[in-house]
């Protein structure tokens, strides 16, 4: 049973801290950018473990986060040169998570590192891995790891909420009013790339990029405000956590696989049923008109 519940708490944290930055992802066009940072944070790993010969999280986080920044500054430094937006984004992801994948296998002696946990997760041993404190057993690293980056994440969206929302919905009026438009961007990218690392040992680079769109996407049909979809947002992805979880043990598959996947399908079903922008709502109006000339 405790095996259950600390599986499942990881999974939330993951969805919650996910899909708070998601909103903001979602509302600027910028989903795929997470994807980018998900993958181009490897050489970031690899080369804090290779400086500090050990898995500190906090030097992992650290690098991470400097590769995650320095992604989006290439990313914009190709779209200023001329290039198309999703070209540029394909270029820089796929050359550093080669460039992190060189140089794990170069230095697989020294590096502990496994490339499928990176990419799929290994939340099913999160329980294994704990943190000893003054001989207590005060839990997995993982939820002690994803809780504080929640709480970064939900003061820093707090602080400045109103100077994210204006950005996310009016760049252009937000740098007229004199809100730093790139130091805010920035400030978005490296809390995504901070909260891909540390979801690595649970969900996987891959998988993050699915909690970090789809329970987003699935809030975005269901309000027009941005308090409430913050919140839809939160719920959808625990509703995947706890859902994917149990259907994981019912189909004997992958746990992190079937989270995103029960995603999929609330998102189908907000895509369906959505009061306003739903494909249900949608039919309606159309036939309303008919329905009024006859």
């Amino acid at each position: 049973m405790m095996a259950d519940f600390w599986i499942i708490l990881t999974g939330t944290l993951v969805a919650a801290t996910c899909g708070v930055l998601g909103c903001f992802l979602v509302l600027r066009k910028m989903a795929m950018v997470g994807d980018a940072i998900s993958h181009s944070v490897l050489p970031g790993i690899a080369i804090a473990f290779l400086v500090s010969g050990s898995r500190d999280s906090m030097l992992m986080l650290i690098g991470a986060a400097a590769l995650g920044l320095i992604t989006v500054f290439l990313i914009q430094a190709l779209q200023q040169s001329g290039l198309q937006s999703d070209a540029s984004i394909g270029i820089v992801f796929t050359a550093l998570f080669a460039v992190g994948v060189i140089l794990i296998s170069r230095n697989a002696s020294h590096i502990d590192l496994d490339l499928d946990c990176v990419l799929f997760g290994e939340i099913a041993y999160v329980q294994w891995d704990t943190w000893i404190w003054n001989g207590y057993d005060m839990g997995p690293v993982a939820v002690w790891m994803l809780s504080g980056t929640l709480l970064l994440v939900l003061v820093a969206i707090l602080l400045f909420y109103k100077q994210f929302k204006l950005c996310a919905f009016d760049p252009a009026l937000a740098a007229a009013v004199g809100i730093p438009v790139a130091l805010f961007h920035y400030l978005l990218m490296g809390l995504v790339s901070l909260s891909t690392v540390a979801s690595f040992e649970s969900v996987g680079a891959i998988l993050v990029v699915g909690m970090l769109i789809i329970p987003a996407s699935a809030a975005y049909l269901l309000t027009d405000r941005l308090s409430a979809m913050l919140g839809y947002s939160v719920l959808i992805g625990v509703l995947s956590a706890a859902g994917g979880y149990y259907a994981a043990k019912w189909l004997d598959a992958s746990i992190a696989g079937s989270m995103v996947t029960v995603a999929g399908i609330l998102f189908l079903l907000a895509l369906v049923c959505s009061p306003k922008h739903g494909l249900i709502a949608r039919f309606g109006k159309r036939n309303r008109p008919n329905a009024a000339a006859v």
